[in-house]
């Protein structure tokens, strides 16, 4: 007994100081790694503003042309800062990104519509557009409001679509198309239905984590993505180089 009891005190101390040592690590290694990201946010913001003074060379021309249609999804906190909402539009306006679409999962952004077509009277909704919007370059802007519930609601119309078409098929004497829903199924089915949408070449993500937070998934086949960080921290300079980096991005569509 009197040889037990130091040797279960000793071993309890080791494993004392193995919690302390782990605990010891991580501190250090998280503090190494808020270093790291506050040299990376330093430069980005440097870089930035010699994006935005023009010092940089290779971003004083950019082909638009290639950036047909963008997407711009914003944390549903921050799409309350109308303000900022439309300085970004006009910093695309200026830039002559001329289709856009403008996500958020609360539909904050929607009921802000008409508040941003009063400060931009540059810009029109796509309801209003005949032709169609990734073709060419308008001479105005071309603004598209979405929200998560119009994803679930596209969801139900193409469900309920293709639900009715096999029901009618069995009606007619055919057999019921027991297939799993394809891609290639849905996105008929949510073209007839009037809500697959254009697809976005570019996706801009303002918010503080790197999600497109309930975007439309089948309208991101083949989009870039960027995550710009929080609306609030906004810089022209950032805008452009994701811009400029997407035009030099060689994409591989595969057949």
């Amino acid at each position: 007994m009197d040889l037990k009891y130091p040797a279960r005190k000793f071993s309890r101390s080791l494993l004392t100081m193995g919690n302390v040592g782990l605990q010891l690590l991580w501190y250090f290694l998280h503090i190494l790694l808020s270093i790291w990201y506050s040299i990376i946010s330093i430069r980005c913001f440097i870089e930035s503003c010699f994006i935005t003074c023009g010092v940089l060379e290779k971003y004083k021309s950019l082909n638009t042309g290639k950036l047909r249609y963008l997407a711009i999804v914003i944390e549903s906190e921050d799409a309350h800062q109308t303000s900022k909402v439309v300085k970004l539009l006009q910093w695309l306006d200026s830039i002559g990104v001329k289709n856009i679409c403008l996500y958020d999962m609360n539909g904050v952004l929607k009921k802000s519509k008409e508040a941003i077509f009063g400060k931009l009277r540059n810009a029109k909704p796509i309801e209003e557009v005949n032709e169609a919007v990734t073709l060419h370059v308008p001479d105005h802007m071309t603004l598209e409001f979405v929200s998560y519930a119009d994803g679930k609601e596209a969801m139900v119309k193409a469900a309920n679509f293709i639900f009715v078409e096999n029901l009618k098929r069995q009606n007619f004497g055919g057999e019921i198309d027991g297939q799993v829903m394809s891609e290639s199924l849905l996105n008929e089915a949510l073209k007839v239905v009037g809500c697959k949408g254009p697809e976005p070449d570019l996706l801009l993500v303002y918010g503080p984590v790197r999600s497109h937070l309930g975007f439309p998934a089948w309208r991101i086949r083949y989009t870039e993505i960027v995550h710009m960080g929080s609306l609030n921290f906004m810089r022209y300079g950032s805008l452009i180089k994701a811009i400029y980096n997407f035009t030099k991005v060689h994409q591989n569509y595969g057949t």
